[in-house]
């Protein structure tokens, strides 16, 4: 029988809530009773607060972070945002670096929120990753679910904007210690993460048997294609950029090798892997768990790449030195050898795929980067993607590929 494990919510989703509240108050005067807040995935969240500072002209409200089962370092760590109409002005003299005025679907605000992060949220500080140098370091899914909690309470009370909000996670800094978050530049805490607001836990046993019954019942259904994607980013991509039918793929989360193993068990003929390049470049030097506690080679392996393309070695130590695969992507596009060193990837991505699958199946692959779309495909690839999506946008959609499409 399948664990079940209770799931949480994200820090993004206590920041959210700790918003609507701390508006609230500082709008009307009066502390909220009943605290609820819709996340992305559409689930309600109901936390009580903790705590309540109000200042002159601003208020700071606190909740707990509920991980469910989840057994992550932020169980239960303190989350406050502070809610003022002052905004500071080195926001107002850098707006790119801590405004929402859109919702995630590109629809204007009905307020301007500026958003910064305060004690125990860290600063990003090198280049490649969601928020630009000198942002807090708040992802933006959370960002826009703080600006529209805080429209959400202006639009109630009949007031207007803009707002200021300072999200604060008091144990930050000590809990970022035991993350990668030094590692990648963001420096003074943690980052504040999530595209859907909750948290799922489950065990390894459980994840894995979910992604074994999600297969088979596609198996018992007569297909005989399976398409794998390690999570929503590389479903939403197929969604964007071929018009997949996302009922045809299935989520394996870091689980590589034992998903090819199921489909070979499981008697399909032929599989697509689908995933962002920072997940997928693993692959390349035979590493079938992808979660960074396994390995954390990403950039080791796009040098290996760079060496057997002939890079120079000055450019390969800059390749070593870049925070994220999208930076690296960066550069070797600036050098024009993107497209080399993505099709090197790719073929020992392929070669230890099917090594793993003893040749009992045929398994394609494409990478993407979100910056470039599709990176690098196997050769197979599209006929694949055309049985489920546009066959016009795929026959499009060449990425960045070399003319042979290799």
């Amino acid at each position: 029988m399948r664990e079940r494990l209770k799931s949480g919510f994200t820090t993004g989703s206590c920041a959210a809530a700790c918003a609507y509240a701390a508006c609230y108050t500082l709008l009307s005067g009066r502390r909220l009773k009943d605290l609820s807040i819709v996340t992305p995935a559409g689930r309600e969240y109901r936390p009580k607060l903790t705590k309540v500072l109000v200042e002159k002209g601003a208020v700071t409200c606190f909740v707990r972070k509920e991980s469910g089962d989840d057994p992550d370092a932020t169980r239960d760590m303190p989350v406050g945002v502070r809610v003022s109409r002052r905004i500071p002005d080195q926001m107002l003299a850098r707006p790119e670096l801590f405004l929402t005025s859109h919702d995630l679907e590109g629809q204007a605000l009905s307020h301007e929120v500026y958003i910064d992060g305060g004690k125990g949220v860290g600063r990003v500080t090198r280049a490649g990753l969601d928020q630009p140098v000198g942002a807090a370091a708040i992802n933006r899914v959370p960002r826009h679910m703080i600006a529209r909690e805080i429209c959400r309470a202006a639009d109630l009370l009949d007031e207007q904007g803009p707002f200021f909000a300072q999200v604060i996670l008091p144990e930050g800094e000590r809990i970022a210690r035991s993350t990668f978050n030094p590692r990648l530049g963001i420096v003074g805490g943690l980052s504040v993460l999530g595209t859907t607001g909750i948290v799922e836990p489950m065990s390894e046993k459980a994840l894995l048997d979910t992604i074994y019954v999600e297969m088979k019942q596609h198996a018992a259904l007569g297909e005989k294609v399976i398409c794998l994607t390690p999570g929503n980013y590389g479903r939403d991509f197929l969604r964007t950029s071929y018009g997949y039918d996302l009922d045809a793929s299935v989520k394996i989360s870091n689980y590589v090798g034992e998903s090819v193993d199921m489909a070979v068990d499981l008697g399909f003929e032929k599989l697509l892997l689908t995933g962002h390049i920072g997940k997928l470049v693993k692959l390349a030097g035979g590493i079938m768990n992808t979660h960074s506690r396994m390995a954390d080679c990403r950039l080791e392996l796009m040098a290996a790449a760079g060496i057997r393309q002939g890079l120079e070695e000055k450019l390969l130590r800059e390749l070593l030195n870049c925070v994220t695969t999208e930076a690296a992507c960066e550069l070797l596009q600036q050098e024009g050898k993107l497209p080399a060193v993505m099709n090197d990837l790719m073929e020992r991505i392929s070669y230890h795929l099917n090594r793993r699958a003893d040749g009992k199946i045929q398994i394609e692959v494409m990478t993407y980067a979100d910056a470039y779309g599709c990176l690098a495909r196997t050769k197979g690839a599209d006929a694949l993607l055309k049985r489920r999506a546009d066959p016009d946008r795929v026959q499009d959609h060449a990425g960045i590929e070399e003319e042979d499409g290799s």
